[in-house]
Formats: C-alpha cells, sequence, structure tokens
C-alpha cells in the first residue's frame, strides 16, 4: 500500500472505531477526522470543505425542512384521519399502520414520519387496552422500509444517487429506487404484520400495562418540604405509610444541595428539604398534593389559577437536552416548566433529578402550564408521546403544501429542474405563505448529520482517489472467487447491513458506494445493482437501537432492552435480503 492510503485506512478505521464506541458525537469525529487528513496532506486543501456544498448534503437538509413544512400544514394529519379502529386485531393493526408509516416515510425523513405516528399509536394502544411494546417496533422498522423506496425516503439514497453522478456522469432518478424498494417494504411490512411482533419476548406485553405510559414506573423525582407541609419534624420512615397509600417509593433525602447518605431513614425532615421519590407520573402529584410537597426547590410556585399539565416527551438524538441535565436548559426560567421525572429503559436513578444526564431514548415527564409546556418540549429537542388530536387545518396550507411538493416533485423528475433546486423553491414557498417559520427552516436540519457529510465526502473522494476502495473491492471479490456475480451482489449487501446496524448509515453509505463501483469493474459488470445493494443495506439496520435514530427513539416508550431488537430484526434482514438480491438483478440486470 502507498502512504497516501496507509494514512487514509487509519483515519477512517480511527472514525469507525470512535463511531463504534460511541462516547464521542459522530459529527465531531467526522469533522475531526477531516481537519487531520487535510494536515497530513492526504485531502488537498481547497477540496476540505466541498462535501458542506456537495448535492447530496444540499439535498438532505433541504428534504429535512421540506418535511417539516408538511408537518406544520397538517398535510399528513389529513392522511392519518379515519384510518385508526382499536377494535381492529393486532395484526390488521400493525399492517395499517406499517404501511401508512412506509408511504409516509417514502416522501419524508422518517424520523419525522415516526415522531408523527408513535403519538398516535401509543393513544390506540390506550384505547385498544394492549401494550404499545407490541406495536411501537413494527412501527419504527415501517418507517426505516418506506424510505427504500424514493431518492428523498433516506440519506444513503441520496448519497448513492449522487454518487453514481460523480462516478458514472448521471445520478440515480427520484423513482429509481421504487421498484426494489417498494418490494422490499412491501415484504417487510407482510412480515412485521403477521409474525414479527409474534417473536418478541414473551414478558414484552407486561413491562407497560395496556400501553398507559402515564402509568409507567420508574420516574425519579424531587419534592420540596413546604413550610406547611406535615413532613417536617417526622423521620423519612415514618412517611412510608402514606407513601405506600400513593404508590410511592422514597429513596432519598437532600438538604442544602447535598445528598443525604443511603436513603436517610431515620434522618428528621426540616422545611426546604427535597425528598428524592420514585413513583409513576399520576401517583407523583397525588403525594405531593397530600403531603405539602412541591415540584423541585426552583419550580415550586408557579402563578395562580394556571391551567397546568403533564405531558410526557421521548429524547432522540442530538436532541438540545441529550447530554444536558434538566438544571443546564434553565426550563423553569424560560418557560415557566420543570422536569418532574426522568424514566430509562430497565433502570432506576438514585442520583439528583436535576443534575442527571439525560440520554437518547429516556421519557422526561414535564409539567408546567398547559398553553406553554409544548413550546418547551420544543426547546428541549424532545417529542411528545401524548396524542393531541389532529391539527386545525385552515386557509388550505394542507392542500397548498402538498401542491408545491407534488409539483416539484414532477418538474425534477421530468427534468425541467434539478431535485436541490425543485426542493429549495418549494422550502422558500413554504416560508412566503407561512407555513413554515423561518425560526423553524433551521431547527428542522440536522446539522450533526450535515456537518458528518460534509466531513465524509471529501475523505471519501480521496480514499478513492488513493486506490484504497479498490483495494477492499478486490478484497471482496478474492472471497467470493469463481462465485457468480449474484453472489458477490449479496455479500456487499450483508456487509454494507452489518455496517449500518453498528455504525451510522451515512458514514457507512459515504465508504461503501465507491467499493460497489469498483466491485463492478473488476468483475466487468453493471455498476448501478452494486449501488442499489449498498441502498439497501445502509439503511436496514434492524439488529440494535443504536443502527439507526428511530430504533432509539421507541426504546424508552417501549420498554425495549438493547437484546430485544435482533429478535425481529434478524428474520426482517433475511426477508430483506430474500428479496432485495432478485428483485435487483431483475430490475438491475448485472
Amino acid at each position: 500500500m502507498s502512504q497516501d492510503q496507509i494514512i487514509l485506512f487509519a483515519i477512517l478505521g480511527g472514525v469507525l472505531a470512535l463511531l463504534l464506541w460511541g462516547r464521542i458525537r459522530y459529527d465531531l469525529v467526522a469533522f475531526g477526522a477531516l481537519l487531520l487528513a487535510v494536515v497530513l496532506g492526504v485531502v488537498a486543501d481547497e477540496n476540505a470543505f466541498s462535501g458542506f456544498g456537495h448535492p447530496a448534503t444540499i439535498i438532505v437538509a433541504v428534504v429535512l425542512v421540506v418535511s417539516r413544512g408538511l408537518l406544520n400544514s397538517g398535510a399528513i394529519d389529513l392522511l392519518t384521519r379515519g384510518i385508526l379502529d382499536s377494535a381492529r386485531s393486532l395484526p390488521t393493526h400493525i399492517g395499517i399502520m406499517s404501511g401508512l408509516a412506509a408511504s409516509l416515510s417514502a416522501v419524508m425523513n422518517n424520523v419525522a414520519a415516526l415522531a408523527l405516528l408513535m403519538p398516535v399509536e401509543i393513544e390506540n394502544a390506550r384505547k385498544a387496552g394492549r401494550p404499545v411494546s407490541l406495536t411501537l417496533m413494527p412501527l419504527s422498522f415501517a418507517t426505516i422500509l418506506g424510505g427504500l423506496i424514493t431518492l428523498i425516503g433516506t440519506p444513503p439514497n441520496i448519497i448513492v444517487a449522487q454518487f453514481r453522478e460523480d462516478a458514472l456522469g448521471a445520478p440515480f432518478s427520484m423513482f429509481d429506487f421504487t421498484p426494489v424498494g417498494l418490494a422490499c417494504a412491501i415484504g417487510g411490512v407482510v412480515f412485521v404484520a403477521l409474525l414479527g411482533w409474534r417473536l418478541l419476548p414473551d414478558d414484552i406485553g407486561k413491562r407497560h400495562g395496556a400501553g398507559e405510559l402515564f402509568q409507567l414506573e420508574g420516574y425519579i423525582a424531587e419534592l420540596t418540604v413546604e413550610e406547611k407541609s406535615g413532613a417536617i419534624g417526622k423521620r423519612v420512615r415514618d412517611l412510608d405509610k402514606t407513601a405506600d397509600e400513593h404508590d410511592v417509593t422514597i429513596v432519598g433525602l437532600v438538604r442544602n444541595g447535598r445528598r443525604m447518605p443511603g436513603q436517610a431513614r431515620i434522618i428528621e425532615i426540616r422545611k426546604g428539604d427535597q425528598l428524592v421519590v420514585e413513583a409513576n407520573a399520576r401517583t407523583i402529584a397525588d403525594f405531593s398534593k397530600v403531603m405539602a410537597l412541591s415540584y423541585a426547590n426552583d419550580a415550586a410556585k408557579f402563578e395562580a389559577g394556571e391551567d397546568m399539565a403533564l405531558m410526557e416527551a421521548t429524547v432522540p438524538h442530538h436532541a438540545r437536552i441529550e447530554g444536558r441535565s434538566a438544571a443546564d436548559l434553565r426550563l423553569r426560567t424560560r418557560h415557566g416548566v420543570v422536569v418532574l421525572g426522568i424514566a430509562r429503559s430497565g433502570k432506576s436513578f438514585r442520583e439528583r433529578l436535576r443534575k442527571l444526564t439525560i440520554q437518547a431514548g429516556d421519557i422526561i415527564l414535564f409539567y408546567g402550564p398547559r398553553e406553554r409546556i409544548e413550546d418547551a418540549i420544543a426547546y428541549t429537542g424532545a417529542l411528545p408521546l401524548a396524542d393531541r388530536g389532529l391539527k386545525a387545518v385552515g386557509n388550505g396550507k394542507a392542500k397548498l403544501a402538498i401542491a408545491l411538493f407534488a409539483g416539484a416533485i414532477a418538474l425534477a423528475t421530468l427534468g425541467f429542474l434539478s431535485l436541490p433546486i425543485a426542493l429549495s423553491a418549494v422550502a422558500v414557498l413554504m416560508v412566503l405563505s407561512k407555513i413554515l417559520p423561518l425560526r423553524e427552516v433551521y431547527e428542522s436540519i440536522e446539522w450533526p448529520v450535515i456537518v458528518l457529510l460534509g466531513s465524509l465526502i471529501p475523505i471519501g473522494a480521496a480514499f478513492e482517489e488513493a486506490g484504497g476502495t479498490a483495494l477492499i473491492a478486490g478484497s471482496i471479490v478474492g472471497v467470493a472467487e469463481g462465485a457468480p456475480a449474484w453472489f458477490v451482489l449479496g455479500l456487499l449487501l450483508l456487509v454494507t447491513m452489518t455496517l449500518s446496524d453498528v455504525l451510522n448509515n451515512t458514514a457507512t453509505t459515504i465508504i461503501a458506494a465507491p467499493v460497489a463501483v469498483d466491485i463492478a469493474r473488476l468483475l466487468d459488470a453493471n455498476p448501478d445493482p452494486f449501488l442499489m445493494a449498498v441502498a439497501v443495506g445502509a439503511s436496514c439496520a434492524f439488529l440494535t437501537p443504536i443502527g439507526h435514530k428511530n430504533n432509539t427513539l421507541i426504546m424508552g416508550p417501549g420498554g425495549y432492552a438493547f437484546g430485544d431488537y435482533w429478535r425481529m430484526g434478524l428474520p426482517l434482514e433475511i426477508v430483506v435480503t430474500a428479496i432485495a438480491i432478485p428483485a435487483i438483478m431483475i430490475v438491475w440486470p448485472l
């Protein structure tokens, strides 16, 4: 290997190792790798930031903006009217919801599609009296499958399309992905509806009673002892009877900002102390009222007569609140809202609630004035789990948003405008028509993904130019020496799918796409089927909660453990592989 190849292999190996480790944000890892590559001379100075202006980066950003506009307009809500019926059988319900999820995900960001449908699913599970844990995983997997159907359904498709233009002179078009993607999505939805949910652990339905998240056990809250509280002068253990009557467990006492040793069972309670309690969302409020306790020392006094509300929300990756504590965001000061409790699947907390570092997948219980609580949740970046009903759609905004979006796709498909220009025009028109506030344009873009793309695209190009992808391609072909081309195609799909289960799918695609072209050259075959295999494999991450953002998003609300995903995910990946390989070979002959 040449010196440049050795350096680039080392840089990419370090990137993959750090992404797998997961302790450092992937955008910081990627940008650091780019700077290192420039310093070491394997990426030219003039190419260092070329990835930020790459068409793939632009399209990903604009698709996120347009997705937010469609949500704001109420256009997606129109599609959900009349489809829910809590009396349907579970397979039928999963099939309908999964089909809808896949359809929405084909034309919008799949995280946004899940964020829209998850509260609806939770409410439907409550009405039907069934555990939401049986249906959230099929819903998440369906949104991932739907992204396979069109160019804008998922970032890997966009990257593959633009890479084809760089390598072969023309990109994949909007619906080039549809024949293979639709076949995989239909097969996957049928599988999760008829069989997939049955493969979950036997006790999965008992983890959350009847899908009622407001009865979820495991919240830890701090309750301040007020001047008129009956707890003053008593020892902590003296409150056991009242606590038991309200299904509350007292797990500690905080005084003057310091946690008392153990559970402080024999310590006498004073005014201003904070009782650390573990309970469900409803009983925390009941217990605090009976004992004259308030919600945390900085959040006790709301204005008289305010209509107060409790609302749960789940934390996605890279939400503003991820990696920070409730105290860091000063929600009480900014919005008059407090974090009353935090639940994390399979784990109870014994540390200070307000100083607890929040992780993706946590469920947070917010408490505050009804008219301000949704704005506060939006500020944190968390996604509400309450079904707040269909949005009021007025002034023709929903129809206008749909017309703008459909018009852009038609113009791009017919070749009158490039897709980035067409979608950018839609974003501008959505702002001008007040469908999308200007501030939400910037909030809707997942900047870590943009930084990841902008950083890795120049490194990927340098890696290809140095011959690194050719070496990997030669190794894959060498392993399959003597085997037919379809076997190599399947091997590439499986390798890509495996990497995507543990790494970011965007990073996986940037590395795998040029390898696919080099494999085709070595086999003297058509590159298109190999690029399609990369697109399918990079998107289908079903084995772990870290493989895709949607899998992380459902972990808390569904009460899933890390090892639950592969039970449905592994058979689903086999199903997708069995469908994808023949479908690719039929639509894109070798």
